[in-house]
């Protein structure tokens, strides 16, 4: 039964989680989180980490470790793997058949005017969910933790934004950061 229940909520994800692996952290989390307990919002946090360092899809990968955890097996990754990848794949198939011929008509121009802001309400709203006391820590806990945790924020977000500095080399310093601070 878990193996179904895997399937049916990755693939559900993998066909509603338009703009892509951020844009699904927040299905992500409702289901195997809220809903199904398959992990702790500690675990959940982690897996964010740990996709953002792999190769691939942060929606692939998050599947893949879902799949294993809550099952145990290597086949549970298999099912939620291949359960968020469906969809796409049925999609583009039958998109890509299309898009070039009608590209440019209203109707379709119209859609996709429609779609680019609700995709960057769902990266906001992906950035929103992680904004918690997992990964920021609390100031009733730990003042010192809170603070470095909101200055490496700050300087993650400033490096990238502001001064277009590697993602990859951001992930680095910001990680020996943490070793240095914490």
């Amino acid at each position: 039964m878990i193996f179904l229940q895997l399937f049916y909520t990755f693939f559900k994800i993998g066909l509603f989680g338009f703009g892509g692996g951020y844009a699904m952290l927040s299905m992500i989390q409702g289901e195997v989180v809220t809903r199904y307990g398959w992990l702790s919002p500690q675990e959940f946090t982690d897996i964010v980490a740990i996709s953002q360092m792999t190769p691939g899809p942060i929606g692939i990968n998050s599947a893949t470790y879902v799949g294993f955890t809550a099952t145990g097996s290597v086949w549970g990754s298999v099912v939620a793997t291949f359960a968020v990848v469906l969809p796409s794949f049925l999609l583009m198939l039958t998109i890509s058949k299309f898009f070039l011929k009608y590209q440019k008509h209203p109707s379709v121009e119209a859609i996709f005017g429609g779609l680019r802001p609700a995709v960057v309400g769902l990266l906001a709203s992906a950035a929103l969910v992680l904004m918690n006391r997992e990964n920021f820590g609390s100031p009733q806990d730990d003042v010192h933790s809170f603070a470095i945790s909101c200055l490496i924020f700050l300087v993650a977000f400033v490096g990238t934004k502001k001064y277009k500095l590697n993602p990859i080399g951001m992930i680095v310093a910001c990680g020996m950061a943490g070793l240095v601070l914490y």
